[in-house]
């Protein structure tokens, strides 16, 4: 049995949600600052992806990113590196699929966060950044936490916008979810079961992560009271 679509799997994810938690915190705080009008409007883009299907979302990566489309081409005729159908190229897909959830969960925990610390820190003359990294990171970092939790599961999972930007190539593309569908399209259901199952296993191990997360923050948040 090839274990390379787990491997795969297990990078783009990762690699995904690392780049996700950067661009997703900052978007979240950046929005948490704007004038209510201004933040539903932007709140509706981010959002967007979470509501779309994934066929759309590769659909519309591929006119941006095809050897034949503008930043594709772009890349190609520069640096010689073709965007789609490589193993990376699930990332962009997965990037653009886990982003609201990573975007959602931080805005939730910076609207929670209490207002007076921020207004204590500037009164004492602290710069945004140091209030940013070591007053509102830290007070919000369960939820944080937790959207990294869920977006790497969801990036595990994710099958319709990587099956057309990055394909089903053995050995170089495939992940999970493309392999799952690759195997039974052939009918060898025998591995296609082993898979599912790896699948769930994964699956469950991230779910009982999370729980066993809340369940420790509010233990600690009891014995704080």
């Amino acid at each position: 049995m090839d274990y390379y679509p787990l491997w795969n799997s297990l990078r783009i994810a990762g690699i995904s949600t690392l780049i996700i938690l950067i661009i997703g915190v900052a978007a979240a705080n950046m929005v948490t600052h704007l004038p209510r009008w201004v933040k539903g409007i932007i709140d509706c883009i981010f959002t967007l992806p979470l509501v779309l299907p994934p066929t759309v979302i590769g659909y519309l990566l591929l006119r941006m990113l095809g050897p034949k489309r503008l930043i594709g081409k772009a890349f190609l005729s520069v640096f010689g590196i073709k965007l789609t159908m490589n193993w990376w190229s699930a990332i962009f897909a997965t990037s653009v699929i886990i982003f609201p959830l990573m975007y959602r969960t931080a805005r939730s925990a910076f609207e929670a966060f209490d207002k007076n610390l921020d207004w204590a820190g500037k009164s004492l003359g602290l710069s945004r950044s140091y209030i940013f990294f070591r007053v509102k990171l830290p007070c919000c970092k369960q939820g944080i936490i937790a959207g990294c939790v869920l977006s790497f599961a969801r990036a595990l999972g994710e099958y319709g916008a990587t099956s057309m930007i990055a394909g089903y190539i053995p050995g170089r593309t495939a992940t999970i979810s493309t392999t799952v569908y690759q195997l039974w399209r052939t009918g060898k259901d025998d591995l296609v079961t082993k898979w599912v199952l790896i699948n769930i296993a994964i699956s469950a191990f991230v779910l009982i992560a999370i729980n066993m997360f809340e369940d420790r923050n509010k233990r600690t948040q009891y014995s704080r009271a």
